[in-house]
């Protein structure tokens, strides 16, 4: 089983990457950590330079493989919904768990919303994750 969590370095992705942990180590299953670098302005949350790219995506893995999952990473270039999608298609992805920014209204519209396209197109099972305190999720024992 493959667990696919894309991840941005934005508040939100300590608590994805613990929660997916958490279900993949529960389950047994294989958590890959994926982050798309998308072509034009990069996002304010985005690492500067490939090393600190390296730094925060090997920060995550250990934060992931102290869950007890096992754990691999991934860097691809390109629209983030295509590639989140196209990574499920290549390593056949039986869930991705992806974060919900919570985007509505002008922001939506004007931006579009990465989760609701992967929720769309995904080849799999697509979970949700709010933003949150990642203590709140419940830990397998």
């Amino acid at each position: 089983m493959i667990i696919l969590c894309p991840i941005d370095f934005s508040a939100a992705t300590e608590a994805l990457v613990t929660y997916s942990a958490a279900l993949a180590a529960g389950t047994g299953a294989e958590l890959r950590l994926l982050h798309v670098l998308e072509p034009g302005p990069a996002a304010p949350t985005a690492p500067f330079n490939d090393l600190e790219l390296a730094r925060q995506m090997a920060q995550q893995r250990e934060a992931a493989l102290t869950s007890g999952a096992q754990v691999t990473t991934a860097i691809v270039y390109g629209e983030a919904a295509h590639e989140i999608v196209e990574e499920a298609r290549r390593h056949p992805a039986d869930v991705i768990v992806i974060g919900a920014h919570g985007q509505t209204g002008l922001t939506r519209f004007l931006m579009g919303s990465t989760a609701e396209s992967v929720v769309r197109t995904a080849p799999c099972v697509t979970l949700l994750v709010k933003p949150g305190c990642p203590k709140a999720y419940r830990q397998s024992a």
